[in-house]
């Protein structure tokens, strides 16, 4: 592997690894509303969810390390960190997609649980709001980390598995193999989310699944297209100002 590629593997996975940080808080919440004795010291739980975390962001950012280049899918701006190049020229064709992309992105988020409250179970709503995580953590591990699984691990992947099964090799690459890939992503992230929502549900009901799957593939669609179209980093930013965005609309109009 070259110096370059892993100066920039370590660059990547350190950004996640923030984000995986800043969950700790949340779930050591989580664990100390469990009922019962915890089946081993609440530290050993601790490092064990980092642990599983972190292998799982190493595998991603070394698939995307892999396949990204193979079909032209690019983090500019920590690139250009990497091989020290201007960080604002990389930087500036990124900020107002994903300042749009994060705020319609956030706003669609809001509306459609807004159409969706009133057949979400209320157990679901009740502990949505008790057990929401920290505003930092919505940004560092929603913002980074998922978005360096999701996008620059698993879509890229997706994109060429699609082109090597559509297409002849070498040829170049069309847009249906990126369409199908921000569209299986986006899925993917939103199923992801099931088995957290079912934890704070009795009830598994057609609507909250739909909210899941729907809600989070509905921005995933918006962050593939930025990361295709603009680079990873665009991605992450329309994540956070997403998230952002409904914090602060949810302060200025509770739901």
């Amino acid at each position: 592997m070259e110096v370059k590629v892993m100066r920039l593997n370590l660059a990547l996975f350190f950004v996640g690894f923030l984000g995986i940080m800043s969950v700790i808080p949340f779930v050591s919440q989580i664990l100390a509303m469990q009922q019962g004795e915890l089946p081993m010291p609440l530290f050993l739980l601790q490092i064990i969810s980092v642990a599983q975390s972190s292998l799982m962001l190493l595998l991603m950012v070394f698939m995307g390390s892999i396949f990204a280049k193979k079909v032209g899918l690019t983090a500019p701006v920590i690139s250009a960190m990497v091989h020290s190049n201007s960080i604002y020229t990389a930087l500036r064709p990124q900020l107002i997609p994903a300042l749009v992309g994060g705020v319609l992105g956030g706003v669609f988020i809001l509306v459609f649980l807004g159409m969706l409250s009133g057949y979400l179970p209320a157990d679901f709503i009740q502990a949505g709001a008790k057990l929401a995580p920290p505003w930092y953590t919505k940004v560092l591990y929603g913002g980074i980390t998922e978005e360096l699984l999701i996008r620059w691990g698993l879509m890229s992947f997706l994109v060429w598995c699609s082109y090597r099964l559509t297409q002849r090799k070498g040829a170049d690459i069309k847009v249906h193999n990126y369409v199908l890939a921000i569209i299986l992503s986006g899925i993917i992230f939103g199923v992801g989310h099931l088995p957290v929502a079912f934890a704070l549900t009795s009830e598994a009901t057609i609507p909250l699944v739909l909210y899941i799957i729907l809600g989070n593939a509905g921005f995933g669609f918006i962050a593939g297209y930025l990361y295709w179209k603009y680079g990873l980093e665009c991605a992450m930013g329309a994540h956070m100002l997403a998230h952002v965005t409904m914090i602060i609309c949810a302060l200025l109009v509770p739901l």
